[in-house]
């Protein structure tokens, strides 16, 4: 959880007011620990401003992914990971992860479901 700069002022003005770390527990709900973290963050940046959170730059292009399996819906993993110089595994786990799943033959499991209701 993130807290804004206005609160972290705040705080670090109400303990340096005096109070003990109880009543700044009670009243701003953090412990001593978060304090001095940010009391140590102003010290050595001068603000008390949250840091970028900067994305990693993957091999696997999320964008580029997505049109190659529209392109190719029948696509093999094995050919996707050649397009993408990669492992199968990081195809498959990317796709997972973009909740892209194999196609679904619905018809054989319900033929299948059927034959075995019969016997």
């Amino acid at each position: 959880m993130t807290y804004d700069k206005k609160f972290r002022e705040r705080a670090i003005a109400y303990k340096d007011g005096g109070h003990t770390f109880e009543e700044l527990n009670e009243a701003f709900g953090i412990d001593s620990g978060r304090y001095y973290h940010w009391k140590e963050l102003l010290e050595t940046t001068g603000s008390l401003e949250d840091k970028k959170i900067c994305e990693r730059k993957r091999k696997i292009n999320k964008d580029e992914l997505k049109k190659a399996v529209e392109e190719k819906p029948d696509a093999y993993l094995y050919e996707l990971a050649e397009l993408f110089d990669c492992t199968v595994q990081a195809i498959f786990y990317a796709l997972r992860k973009m909740k892209i799943t194999y196609k679904k033959n619905f018809y054989i499991f319900r033929k299948i479901r059927g034959k075995a209701s019969r016997v």
